[in-house]
């Protein structure tokens, strides 16, 4: 057995709360403004409320944001770079982009940076930013985008001419630590233009405004602040009542050519910089500000020259203000250290060889620890992308805070918000008190949680880390968070909107990733159980409205896949049967089985829980297939269909082949019989319902004792396999010719949401006196629907690839090589359902790798210099879906959440053989 990698160390030591590695960490968020959080309109407007030309100015209310930067779990200390080249008209502080009017498909971060190395512990971080050296083309990128219609494309920084002839400095941020209150900070920046060219570097420290805002139950009322050390000219000390103290150490180097500059390289300490991280209500409001020194004082005075910074160098923001001249090819690197007052080194310590050997001490170990749970070589692409995934998703833990009851009332001294938001965005959550490190679907487009998106992030989080991971499900499960009424809170703007209910399948699946039999965390696995009994209660009760076992729910997370905006009622007594809303439940009853199955081999009062859970999914099965006749199911054209059930009993199929017919393969099961042995009293109660309840026992072909392989019928001849699905053997052979179809589903890159048939043959239905019209859209959303910053009609989406291709595992391990089907259809080539998957996980994968022909990985394909450029080609990003034709990203770009699961597919690849 090997030991123990110095990073699993410190996990282990966090785990076992000896030493707070965790303490720091990429929990800045990078964009706080227009967020619903910091909304105080009237009308629900978070875009307008708080723009970007207003976040200079205005001091946030539930956070903070700034450029690729560091905080504390509580965000009481933060630290970011800000940036000038000598011509923008803003200081960069943080990351530019449109909101969802100014976009032609939605907010959309217009900006070059990546995620290029992280540790669980944070012990080690490093991205990189692409800051251009002309003017940052603000107004091109509004005005473009605002010209193109939803058939165009969006215009990003990439289509503009900002970076020609490299023109721009590549500012590198790494981020590593000698302890748990001991952070080393290092910024590298890089001319890689042709020409010399000057940069202002900002490091910025400052202090998250929770003063301004009354007394909050949470926070200590002392004010806290910052500094000039009485000793230390180059130091900063940073003190607040809850954090501690802190000193802020510049290394003296930073200036000397010995620093490591390249040649020619002119660095110049101007001044240290002081003023409070307060609103300017005199710029914003036209408001007298109460004291001269304000949160956009440096933009003011680096830019204009003003004097609006406090000369006696004293507040609750800070920074060191540094000019470069940095001649062609060239680099210079500046030193940091943030470092609690106990453990600050003696004068003379802090740098130097110190600085040099922490950070490749930490940097090696990085290293270490990605060789030791990747199954590549460094050198190959697997290995890269692996590991820039799992990096981008350790980047995404945020600080996340939102106090409902609090937001709706307003702060005491302030003036009371609209009498319109009581009863608008929210108002059924004043329970809901978020103040976390959580994991976002992306730092900039979606800076906060969403219930669905969490459940994927953790499945492959738990690979690095099984705490934090086991940890998130928990949270989502809290009192604080969870709705009374058992319903888990969707996303800030809709909390009380309806993600698909994949937490339990999450939990099953970190409880067994991250632990052998045996071995697993039994007590994580029995907590989560109890509270996803209340939400699985709350989705009987309100999704299943006629009592019918076919469910409805809204949206489903699959935004405009349907006919109707499937988030609103029909009306006239009309109900939407969602055929994936009742295969979300059916798979839901199956993991809460075999939860309860495996509780109870240690609590047989499990054992009556899991039967319950046995005959609810046998219910929901044979309703999906039977009722009214056939269900959901149109036996006509092989394939599930959504449904309208009139209040005259006459139900309509809504014939659009979709990945919502797919959705109910992935619910399946395989128990292996000794499971019935060992628990007596389930198997009595299956047993005495496979006696009396034949008639829904015989709609269910699956649920065969036998299984269909020999050599599982010889290792079984006495307990025999079980298999619980929606589909029979039949079925599942019919919905797979649709679904390995190229003309239908299957792409190059993955199972599409949309089947291409639609491109030519659009679907069409009239209802109520209006065509309805759906039309295979490979790439971006041509509606307005949800935003129309997503589309499910055509591209396609990771996490459901995933759930599909687990599901085609599951059945493979029932019926092994007896059943085989053509992959692709019509291709003659017939492979096992293992083999399927694993051709579906290659053709993910694909997204990322780089082409045979000339190298361009396909998500990058039209993204400029990502294609090609050496000095951007290898940095990935990892979109939020991917075109249905040619693989390339589309919407969020840095969604290294559910995107991540590229890595599994990687993963799973290398144990197979070619």
């Amino acid at each position: 057995m090997m030991d123990a990698c110095p990073e699993s160390q410190r996990l282990g030591e966090d785990r076992r709360r000896e030493q707070n590695w965790k303490r720091w960490g990429p929990y800045l968020p990078e964009r706080q403004w227009g967020t619903v959080r910091e909304d105080y309109s009237p009308d629900g407007n978070s875009w307008g409320h708080l723009t970007h030309d207003q976040a200079r100015s205005r001091a946030y209310r539930w956070g903070e944001d700034g450029l690729l930067g560091f905080t504390d779990r509580e965000c009481r200390l933060c630290f970011a770079p800000a940036l000038w080249n000598g011509k923008d008209v803003i200081l960069k502080e943080r990351l530019f982009g449109l909101t969802n009017s100014e976009g032609n498909h939605g907010e959309d971060v217009k900006e070059a940076y990546f995620y290029l190395d992280a540790l669980p512990t944070c012990s080690y971080q490093r991205a990189l930013y692409k800051y251009p050296q002309r003017a940052f083309p603000y107004r091109e990128l509004l005005d473009v985008n605002s010209r193109r219609s939803k058939l165009e494309a969006e215009y990003e920084i990439t289509d503009t001419d900002i970076f020609a002839q490299n023109r721009y400095f590549d500012v590198e941020m790494e981020y590593f630590k000698d302890g748990p209150n001991d952070l080393f900070i290092q910024i590298t920046a890089t001319n890689r233009g042709p020409d010399p060219a000057p940069l202002h570097i900002l490091p910025s420290l400052w202090f998250r405004n929770t003063w301004s805002w009354g007394p909050l139950p949470e926070d200590t009322p002392i004010r806290p602040h910052m500094h000039i050390m009485q000793d230390n000219p180059l130091g900063i000390h940073a003190d607040h009542a809850t954090l501690g103290s802190f000193h802020f150490l510049i290394d003296p180097s930073n200036t000397k050519a010995e620093s490591g500059h390249g040649g020619g390289v002119s660095v110049t300490l101007h001044r240290l910089l002081f003023t409070e991280n307060e609103t300017n209500m005199d710029r914003l409001f036209g408001i007298s500000n109460a004291q001269p020194y304000v949160k956009d004082a440096f933009h003011e005075a680096v830019i204009r020259g003003a004097s609006t910074v406090n000369p006696a160098q004293s507040g609750t923001k800070a920074a060191v203000h540094y000019e470069l001249m940095l001649p062609p090819g060239q680099t210079a690197t500046l030193r940091f250290r943030l470092v609690e007052q106990s453990h600050a080194p003696r004068e003379g310590y802090a740098f130097g060889q110190t600085f040099t050997d922490i950070r490749q001490k930490r940097r090696g170990e990085t290293d270490e620890f990605y060789r030791r749970i990747l199954p590549y070589a460094p050198h190959t692409e697997q290995y890269r992308i692996m590991r820039q995934a799992l990096s981008g998703l350790l980047w995404s833990k945020q600080f996340y805070s939102y106090e409902v009851s609090r937001w709706l009332e307003g702060d005491p001294g302030h003036p009371a918000p609209p009498a319109e938001r009581r009863s608008a965005r929210n108002w059924e959550w004043p329970h809901l008190f978020n103040r976390d490190v959580l994991l976002m679907p992306d730092r900039w487009e979606y800076p906060w949680y969403a219930a669905w998106d969490l459940a994927f992030h953790c499945v492959e989080f738990c690979r690095v880390d099984s705490e934090f991971a086991k940890g998130q499900l928990t949270l989502l499960l809290r009192e604080w968070y969870m709705h009374p009424n058992g319903a888990l809170p969707a996303y800030e703007f809709a909390f009380s909107d309806v993600n698909p209910p994949v937490h339990a399948w999450a939990v099953w699946r970190v409880y067994k990733i991250t632990g052998a039999r045996g071995c697993r965390d039994l007590a994580f696995l029995e907590s989560a159980f109890q509270k996803l009994l209340m939400n699985f209660t709350w989705w009987v009760n309100r999704k299943d409205a006629a009592g019918r076992n076919l469910f409805s729910g809204g949206f489903l997370g699959l935004d405009n896949v349907g006919v109707f905006d499937r988030s609103k009622p029909i009306g006239d007594g009309h109900q939407l049967e969602q055929a994936d809303g009742t295969a979300w439940m059916a798979s839901y009853c199956l993991n809460m089985l075999v939860m309860a199955a495996e509780l109870a081999l240690h609590n047989p009062v499990y054992e009556d829980i899991a039967s319950k859970f046995f005959e609810h999914f046998v219910s929901i099965t044979h309703a999906m297939n039977t009722f009214g006749g056939s269900g959901l199911w149109d036996d006509e054209d092989g394939f599930y269909y959504d449904q309208i059930a009139s209040p005259d009993g006459k139900n309509v199929p809504l014939k659009l082949r979709s990945v919502v017919g797919l959705l109910p393969m992935m619910a399946v099961s395989v128990i292996p019989g000794d499971m019935f042995d060992r628990l007596p009293n389930f198997k009595k109660r299956i047993d005495w319902f496979m006696r009396n309840k034949k008639d829904f026992c015989q709609h269910i072909s699956t649920m065969a004792h036998q299984p269909h392989h020999k050599q599982a019928a010889e290792k079984t001849a006495k307990n025999h396999t079980w298999m619980l699905a929606i589909p029979s053997r039949d079925k599942l052979v019919r919905l797979l010719k649709y679904m390995l179809d190229e003309k239908e589903f299957l792409s190059a890159y993955g199972i599409r949401s949309l089947s291409m048939h639609y491109r030519d043959h659009p679907y069409t239905m009239n209802w109520r006196g209006e065509e309805l019209r759906v039309e295979y859209n490979p790439a971006d959303s041509t509606t307005g629907l949800f935003g129309g910053n997503s589309n499910w009609r055509g591209p396609v989406w990771m996490p459901i690839n995933y759930l599909l291709v687990e599901a085609l595992e599951r059945y493979h391990h029932y019926y092994g090589d007896t059943l085989q089907v053509e992959c692709p259809t019509g291709s003659g080539t017939m492979m096992d359902l293992a083999q399927v998957s694993n051709e579906i996980k290659r053709r993910l994968a694909s997204i990322f790798m780089p082409g045979e022909k000339d190298g361009t990985r396909p998500y990058a394909a039209s993204l400029g210099p990502y294609a090609n450029d050496p000095l951007w080609r290898d940095h990935l990003l990892f979109h939020e879906y991917f075109e249905g034709d040619n693989g390339r990203g589309l919407g969020s770009c840095h969604q290294t959440g559910w995107t991540a699961l590229v890595a599994d597919c990687l993963r799973s690849l290398a144990r197979t053989p070619s």
